[in-house]
């Protein structure tokens, strides 16, 4: 009972979207219509500046992170964490206060993830800076570094490999048309 009531707080604190909320505090326009069209902290950084990005990564970390470490020190199963990770993730991603309209939970899913080490979260946070840093593809690099997650969850803390292998198919899933953009050489890259 208690898992179940934390998957649902988890996906309404998910549902909050950060970049829609803090675009309109500072008075900029709906992250969903402009640039990519993704209310993300890579899109809020292309329409805005740093501090607003960063704000919004860090409000859409700690979506991911409250709920699942409140469950890890509540002493739930592996396998209920990954379900909590991924209902905050779902929240983000189809938001039930923003018209279903949401992000990919790359930031969500990372504070979903942290919780599980601090070197596994070290070593996501690497590859993603290395990635997108060399190709200057945002995109490419959380789509490396998910399909990374599961080998590096294994190698650090393997209990929780399947959990991190469910968020890992969700978020590449969510990605597909960044995807296919990459193949075809149309997605954007960031300065």
């Amino acid at each position: 009972m208690i898992t179940l009531c934390i998957i649902i707080a988890a996906y309404l604190l998910g549902s909050l979207s950060s970049a829609i909320l803090i675009c309109k505090l500072r008075g900029l326009p709906d992250p969903r219509t402009q640039g990519s069209k993704n209310p993300g902290a890579t899109n809020v950084l292309r329409m805005s500046n740093k501090p607003t990005a960063i704000a919004v990564l860090l409000f859409d970390v700690l979506k991911g992170t409250i709920p699942v470490y409140g469950a890890f020190f509540l002493g739930l199963e592996p396998w209920h964490l990954g379900l909590i990770a991924i209902a905050a993730c779902l929240g983000h991603m189809y938001p039930i206060f923003f018209q279903f309209k949401g992000g990919k939970a790359v930031a969500t899913a990372f504070g979903a993830l942290a919780p599980v080490s601090w070197s596994f979260a070290a070593v996501l946070v690497i590859t993603w800076l290395v990635v997108a840093k060399t190709t200057k593809y945002s995109s490419l690099a959380a789509i490396i570094t998910v399909s990374l997650a599961p080998l590096y969850s294994w190698l650090i803390k393997p209990l929780y490999t399947p959990a991190v292998a469910m968020l890992a198919i969700l978020i590449l899933i969510r990605h597909r048309s960044n995807i296919w953009r990459l193949l075809t050489g149309t997605e954007d890259k960031f300065n």
